[in-house]
């Protein structure tokens, strides 16, 4: 079956629309962490919002291949319309972090096929694909953590954590910081896990930013909770 003309046509434009918004700087500042593409974040939103909801134009940008193409689609997809063999290709074809991070975050978390892929993604032995796992799994910890095994991904965490790639290394210490926060009796573990890896101990933060050093990041977020 065909597309009707006037899709690509749509498509067209609005790829057309994505290349004028192209600044060299920006692009230049994204490929250092591995983003190619040079769009404004809020103006990508404010064409998302002009489009609303279009699968599929959503597919035909992700088609595409482009990294601003891609991330506009995840925003005007319909997150629920996806099959689970349909994220899973995504995923993996999105290699650009931040292009990861919005199909796990606005599209994945809101997917039927959520816990199939969170645990299909955690064993897998690519270590981008598998820290989308872990980032799903972070978010179930404080979520949803009912029949988590946190005393099993705490000694996975204090084996593999602090030789894991940098993404997957992320993404574990995330998961360990957020069992630390929300789960009073496997806090003094996830702390002393913390302390002994060291994992982001060095992490330069911002002023007024939480560093992602586990032990700190935990007992800010536990300070806050008790002061609240």
């Amino acid at each position: 079956m065909t597309e009707p003309a006037h899709q690509h046509e749509h498509l067209d434009a609005v790829l057309a629309e994505l290349a004028a918004l192209e600044d060299p700087t920006m692009r230049e500042a994204n490929e250092a962490r591995g983003d190619d593409h040079g769009v404004n974040l809020s103006r990508l939103r404010a064409i998302a919002k002009r489009l609303k909801t279009q699968q599929d134009l959503a597919l035909a940008l992700w088609d595409t291949a482009d990294a601003a193409a891609r991330l506009l689609a995840l925003l005007i997809c319909r997150p629920k319309a996806f099959e689970r063999e349909q994220l899973d290709a995504m995923l993996r074809q999105a290699r650009p972090p931040k292009v990861h991070d919005w199909l796990v975050n606005y599209v994945v978390k809101k997917s039927p096929h959520l816990e199939t892929l969170r645990q299909v993604w955690m064993a897998d032995s690519d270590p981008v694909v598998a820290s989308a796992g872990w980032a799903l799994t972070a978010d179930r910890v404080v979520k949803q953590p009912e029949g988590l095994d946190l005393d099993h991904l705490l000694g996975v965490i204090e084996v593999e954590m602090a030789q894991a790639p940098d993404r997957l290394q992320w993404a574990m210490n995330t998961c360990l910081a957020q069992i630390g926060i929300t789960h009073p009796g496997h806090r003094n573990r996830a702390i002393a896990i913390g302390e002994r890896l060291r994992v982001l101990e060095d992490y330069p933060t911002s002023p007024g930013c939480t560093s992602p050093y586990a032990p700190v990041w935990i007992a800010e977020m536990v300070r806050r909770q008790d002061a609240s």
